[in-house]
C-alpha cells in the first residue's frame, strides 16, 4: 500500500474520531450550561415560594385550616410547572410534579441534587422555612431533562459533521500526501537501479526542499559507503585469511618435516642411545616451540592487519613499558633490564599493539643482544621528544650491520642461529606504522650493541588505508637469512 493511500486512511479514520471527542466534550459543555441554566431558575422559584410555604406552616400551625388551604393554593399557583414539597412538625404538603413519596431524600442539601424515582431522575432543591413559632423545609422539584431535545440536535449534527468528514478529509489528506512524496517516488526511482555489487554508482547529492526526504536521501548514501567500507573490509579479511593459510603452510612445512623424520628415527631405532635418544627430543621440541611461536606471531599480524579505528584511545606508554618491562624480568631472570620513562606520556593507539611492539623489542634484545659471556642487558626508555613520544631499547650484542638494517623488519627474516619466527620485528614494524610512527635500528651510542628507537605521534589521526603485512607474506619473500654477528 503506497504511502498516501496510507495517510489518507490514517487522516480519514482520525478525523472523525476526533469530530466525536470533541462533539462529546461539546455535549458535556452545554450539558453542564444548561443545567446550571435549570438549577438558577429552581433557586429563583425556591425563592419566590418560600414566603407562602412559611405562611402555610403558620397557618397550619395555628390550627386555621380555611388559612392554610387559602395558602396552599397561593403556594401551588406560585410554583407554577414545578413540584413543592414543604414538611414541618405534624404536617406535610405537596404538589405539582414530583418524585413519589417512597422515595428517600438527602438529610441536607444545600445545592440542587439529582434524586431518581425508577427510571426518571429529578432536580431537588431544600430550602429551611423558618419563622415565628414554626420552622420546617421546603422542597422543589423539576424534571432532570436538561433541555434533552437541545441535547439530541446538538448529538445529531455532531454525529453527521464526523460522518461527513471521514470521506473529505481522507481524499484531502491523500491529496496532499501524494504531491509531498512525489520527491520519495524520484529518489526511489534514481535508486532502484543500484547494484552494490556490481557497480560503484551510487545516487547524485539532489535537494528536493523536503528535510525527511533529503535525509533519507543521505542516510542511503551513508549505508551504501558504509557497505561499501564492509565489503572493503571483507574482502581485506578473506585475503587475511588466505595469506594465513598459505604463510602457514609455507613455513610449517620443514618444522613439521623435521619432526616426522624424527619422529621416525625413533620410532624406527628402539635402541636409540640416551644421548642420541635425548637430542633427538630436543630437536623436537624446538621444532614445536617454532611450530607455535609462528602460529603466535601470525595470528598476530592478522590481529593488526584487520584493527579497527574504534578501538583505539588513550594509552600511558610509560606504564605499559613498565608493565612490559616487569614480563620480561619474569621470564628472563638472568637479564639486566632497566626502565627510564618520564611519567604521564599518552599517546592515542591501540593498547594490545602496543604492547606487543614493546614485548617484541625486548624478546628480540634477550634472544639476540646478549655480549660473549651471554649476559643480557637491556635498557628501556621512554620519552619525549619534539612533541612526539620516543621508545628505544639498547641491548648489548654485537649490533647488526647498517646494510641490514633495514632487511630486519622483513617478514620470515631470521638470522643463521635464530631459532624465532622471523616475524618479531615485523610486528614492531606493522605496529609502527598502524600508529603512523617510525621505527628505525642504529648501533648502541655508548659502545656495542643496537638501538633500536620508535617514534609515535601523539594523535596518529586516521590507520592506514591500506594494512597488509599478513599478506604480503604470501609475496616472495621467504625464510631469508643474515648474519646478525657484527662484522
Amino acid at each position: 500500500m503506497r504511502l498516501s493511500t496510507r495517510v489518507g486512511i490514517a487522516v480519514g479514520c482520525t478525523v472523525p474520531l476526533l469530530v466525536l471527542a470533541c462533539g462529546g466534550l461539546l455535549l458535556q459543555l452545554v450539558s453542564r450550561d444548561l443545567r446550571a441554566a435549570d438549577d438558577q431558575q429552581l433557586r429563583r422559584r425556591a425563592a419566590a415560594v418560600a414566603p407562602d410555604a412559611r405562611a402555610l406552616l403558620r397557618a397550619s400551625a395555628d390550627d386555621r385550616p380555611k388559612a392554610a388551604d387559602t395558602r396552599e393554593r397561593r403556594l401551588f399557583d406560585a410554583a407554577l410547572d414545578i413540584g413543592v414539597r414543604v414538611t414541618g412538625p405534624g404536617a406535610a404538603f405537596s404538589g405539582g410534579p414530583q418524585p413519589g413519596p417512597g422515595v428517600r431524600l438527602p438529610a441536607s442539601a444545600t445545592g440542587p441534587v439529582t434524586v431518581r424515582d425508577g427510571a426518571r431522575a429529578w432536580r431537588a432543591l431544600a430550602r429551611p422555612v423558618r419563622g415565628r413559632a414554626v420552622t420546617g423545609t421546603l422542597w422543589v422539584f423539576a424534571p432532570d431533562t436538561a433541555s434533552r431535545a437541545r441535547l439530541t440536535l446538538v448529538r445529531r449534527r455532531v454525529f453527521a459533521t464526523a460522518l461527513l468528514a471521514a470521506p473529505l478529509s481522507g481524499l484531502l489528506a491523500w491529496g496532499v500526501a501524494a504531491g509531498a512524496s512525489a520527491p520519495l517516488r524520484r529518489l526511489t526511482r534514481r535508486t532502484a537501479g543500484l547494484d552494490p555489487r556490481a557497480s560503484s554508482a551510487r545516487p547524485a547529492h539532489e535537494r528536493t526542499g523536503v528535510g525527511e526526504v533529503d535525509e533519507l536521501a543521505a542516510t542511503l548514501r551513508t549505508v551504501l559507503a558504509r557497505y561499501d567500507e564492509q565489503a572493503a573490509r571483507t574482502a581485506d579479511a578473506l585475503d587475511t585469511a588466505r595469506s594465513f593459510a598459505s604463510a602457514a603452510a609455507h613455513e610449517l612445512r620443514t618444522p613439521l618435516m623435521s619432526m616426522g623424520t624424527n619422529l621416525d628415527i625413533l620410532t624406527g631405532h628402539p635402541g636409540l642411545p640416551a644421548p642420541d635418544r635425548e637430542e633427538v627430543l630436543d630437536d623436537l621440541r624446538g621444532e614445536h616451540a617454532r611450530m607455535l611461536g609462528l602460529l603466535v606471531m601470525l595470528r598476530e599480524l592478522g590481529r593488526g592487519d584487520l584493527v579497527e579505528a574504534e578501538t583505539f584511545g588513550r594509552v600511558d606508554l610509560a606504564e605499559l613499558a613498565d608493565t612490559a618491562v616487569a614480563e620480561a624480568r619474569r621470564r628472563a631472570r638472568d637479564a639486566d633490564i632497566t626502565l627510564d620513562a618520564a611519567p604521564g606520556l599518552t599517546v592515542h593507539g591501540w593498547e594490545p599493539g602496543l604492547r606487543l611492539l614493546l614485548d617484541n623489542l625486548l624478546g628480540n634484545a634477550l634472544a639476540h643482544g646478549r655480549d660473549e659471556r651471554g649476559g643480557a642487558r637491556v635498557r628501556v626508555g621512554v620519552h619525549g621528544d619534539a612533541g612526539q613520544v620516543v621508545v628505544t631499547v639498547d641491548d648489548h650484542g654485537p649490533g647488526i650491520p647498517p646494510q641490514a638494517r633495514q632487511q630486519v623488519f622483513e617478514r620470515f627474516r631470521r638470522g643463521p642461529d635464530s631459532a624465532g619466527s622471523g616475524l618479531g620485528l615485523t610486528l614492531v614494524a606493522q605496529q609502527t606504522e598502524l600508529h603512523r610512527g617510525s621505527v628505525t635500528v642504529t648501533g648502541r651510542p655508548d659502545g656495542p650493541g643496537a638501538r633500536f628507537e620508535v617514534r609515535l605521534p601523539p594523535h596518529p589521526g586516521a590507520t592506514p588505508v591500506r594494512r597488509d603485512w599478513l599478506i604480503g607474506t604470501a609475496g616472495p619473500e621467504r625464510s631469508q637469512s643474515f648474519p646478525k654477528e657484527g662484522p
